[in-house]
């Protein structure tokens, strides 16, 4: 399960990159829907940093509640897993 959250933050956290540069590029970007579905999968762990990091979508309140969120839930499930099996 670490391993899971721990590539899945990776790539969450790559993914905030490409998009950042892409946006100061004007290129195609990679869908908002996707970025929160990474966070959900578990990526919220790569996400925040991603944010703070690449100064991306911190202006946005509900990136900021997902991921703050999403962090809250991982960590409980993580929590929860470790104490439980």
């Amino acid at each position: 399960m670490l391993i899971y959250y721990t590539a899945l933050s990776i790539l969450t956290f790559l993914a905030w990159g490409v998009d950042k540069s892409r946006a100061r590029a004007r290129r195609w970007r990679i869908p908002e829907r996707r970025l929160l579905t990474l966070v959900w999968l578990g990526g919220a762990f790569g996400a925040l940093p991603g944010m703070l990091f690449f100064h991306h979508k911190t202006r946005k309140t509900y990136f900021w509640t997902s991921v703050v969120t999403g962090c809250l839930v991982h960590a409980a499930a993580l929590y929860y897993f470790q104490t439980h099996f």
